[in-house]
């Protein structure tokens, strides 16, 4: 068989986080990987403020983005580890979608997508 089913099944201890971001990164369609500019996707705990908040993107949109836009630090989108163990770590099949669902929203921020625009698409 050998599908992320049977992963998820066979899956007795807590998953290696940083292998499901890797995996779920990969399954990213190649021309939106290959659209992003300027971006880390980086690992935390959890945001100090919102415990609950799945990821966050930190960074300048490309919309945004002027001929001035040159030497600045990557953009970073934060993926919250807590929160999403907590809610999806017992399916390792629902952590790699719901970790891909949180980085593509994130990226449309980058993108210059805003929450507004995301909901009306209903994909906030």
């Amino acid at each position: 068989m050998g599908g992320s089913g049977d992963r998820a099944a066979s899956e007795q201890s807590e998953p290696d986080f940083e292998a499901v971001v890797d995996y779920a990164m990969k399954g990213l369609p190649p021309e939106l990987a290959a659209a992003i500019s300027n971006v880390d996707i980086v690992i935390e705990d959890q945001h100090d403020d919102d415990p609950d908040v799945y990821g966050l993107y930190w960074g300048v949109p490309l919309t945004e983005r002027t001929s001035g836009y040159a030497g600045v630090l990557p953009d970073k989108i934060s993926l919250y580890r807590g929160p999403l163990m907590r809610d999806f770590g017992h399916d390792l099949e629902l952590l790699e979608e719901e970790i891909r669902v949180t980085v593509l929203h994130e990226l449309a921020h980058h993108f210059g997508i805003d929450d507004a625009r995301l909901d009306e698409l209903g994909y906030a």
